[in-house]
């Protein structure tokens, strides 16, 4: 047995058809949405966490045919698997990662990986704009969740310019992430989150600001909800 088939024998052990069917509709898997077409086995989170440790020595070559998998499970066992190898071959899995993009197709494989690997390898304010700038909804997504990483470091200049490039984003997910990293900035340096509304709290999405501010005391969360803080 190969040690792809070795991975799919246990994942499937612990497939659950009627958590599967839930998962499709939490994620929005139908017709038009933004998960479309995707397919799960019903594993937890936790589960899929439990095979990156119980599998953490398969190597890089089993991650290409977990990614181009048809299930949700087998990606973000991927995506975990380059993670737990970000640190010990940080180029081959940073190029692998970029390559893989089109297979990061929904927001909790952004969300498990990539302030791991793209904000970790610290490709540069640029890059992270181009990323904001695409067509590919979970690219951008990638852009801003990598600023994680800086964020962490106390760093927010790169979070700031990508939260600002995403703005005028359409979608609803890239709200919710820019505004997640916003109030992550807040909860580290309150002035640089408002010297940011200050400039943009008039173009940013209703979500997006409500996000970012959710933390705030009642009386200046409503201030900045009616557009009149100072």
């Amino acid at each position: 047995m190969t040690k792809v088939a070795e991975i799919r024998k246990a994942l499937n052990a612990l497939a659950d058809p009627k958590r599967a069917a839930l998962l499709q509709g939490f994620f929005k898997t139908g017709p038009g949405e933004y998960g479309e077409g995707d397919v799960f086995a019903g594993l937890t989170v936790p589960q899929v966490r439990g095979l990156a440790r119980r599998f953490r020595d398969a190597g890089l070559d089993v991650v290409p045919d977990l990614l181009a998998s048809p299930l949700h499970e087998e990606r973000l066992l991927a995506l975990l698997l380059l993670v737990d190898r970000y640190k010990t071959d940080p180029d081959r899995v940073f190029a692998l990662y970029v390559r893989s993009i089109p297979r990061i197709n929904n927001w909790d494989l952004v969300d498990a990986s990539a302030h791991q690997i793209v904000g970790a390898h610290d490709v540069g304010r640029a890059q992270l704009l181009r990323w904001a700038a695409s067509t590919h909804v979970w690219t951008r997504r990638i852009a801003i969740v990598s600023t994680f990483h800086s964020i962490r470091a106390g760093r927010f200049e790169d979070t700031l310019a990508v939260a600002a490039a995403l703005l005028g984003d359409p979608h609803d997910l890239l709200h919710k992430a820019t505004g997640w990293m916003l109030r992550e900035v807040g909860k580290r340096d309150v002035a640089a989150l408002e010297g940011f509304l200050r400039r943009h709290h008039r173009r940013m999405p209703r979500t997006m600001l409500r996000y970012a501010i959710e933390r705030f005391p009642d009386a200046r969360r409503k201030a900045w909800l009616r557009g009149d803080a100072r």
